[in-house]
């Protein structure tokens, strides 16, 4: 997902980043098409548009699996393949998710990486974090914190606020990124900053569907 992750440690939105486990048990397929491809706030097309699809497996008993594929435009990357796998489970009114992505970019030399990550959610809040365990390209590894609130206004229409941050140790300076979206049904809008560069805010829409 993640040319602005190399860029950054040399000097990405549907999202954020962090793989989820899936509601239901079973398999499902995702599609989606959006007119930029941000993760953690950074374009992972050159601002261009994205066509992503998934698929994903779950079990009763919380354990699931996935792959997702998406068009990117960095060097000789022209699309990004992540497998992932996890746990998902509720402690009380706590809802964790454990697990392992790996993010590949088949026709990209020396360019893959993988993390290990934590996410939590409480209420409409949610938090994140996720450490790189091995990456092609460095021999440090980042963590990356997240924290984020959901909000069902009715009539199927939501709003999401989120936000994380990125500590590269003597790698690189910490980056930092915020936005905000608004759904209604399977379509969004959103907002996204980060403070690596003096871009003005990119605003994204997007059309994502769960079969």
């Amino acid at each position: 997902m993640k040319h602005a992750i190399r860029l950054t440690t040399i000097p990405l939105a549907l999202a954020g980043a962090l793989a989820a486990a899936p509601a239901v048990a079973g398999l499902e397929a995702n599609i989606g098409v959006a007119s930029n491809y941000i993760w953690r706030g950074m374009t992972q097309t050159q601002d261009g548009a994205a066509i992503s699809g998934g698929l994903d497996y779950s079990t009763d008993g919380g354990f699931y699996a996935g792959t997702w594929t998406s068009n990117v435009d960095f060097g000789d990357a022209g699309y990004e393949l992540d497998l992932y796998g996890g746990y998902g489970m509720d402690l009380g009114s706590v809802n964790i998710d454990l697990g392992y992505i790996y993010y590949a970019y088949p026709t990209l030399t020396d360019s893959d990486f993988s993390e290990v990550y934590a996410n939590f959610g409480f209420g409409v809040f949610k938090a994140g974090v996720a450490y790189q365990v091995n990456a092609d390209f460095t021999d440090e590894n980042y963590l990356y914190l997240s924290l984020g609130a959901d909000f069902d206004l009715g009539n199927d229409y939501g709003v999401s606020l989120y936000g994380g941050n990125y500590d590269f140790g003597s790698d690189g300076d910490d980056l930092n990124h915020f936005g905000v979206s608004l759904s209604k049904g399977d379509f969004g809008i959103a907002l996204d900053k980060n403070d690596s560069d003096d871009d003005d805010p990119r605003v994204t829409v997007s059309w994502s569907k769960t079969f």
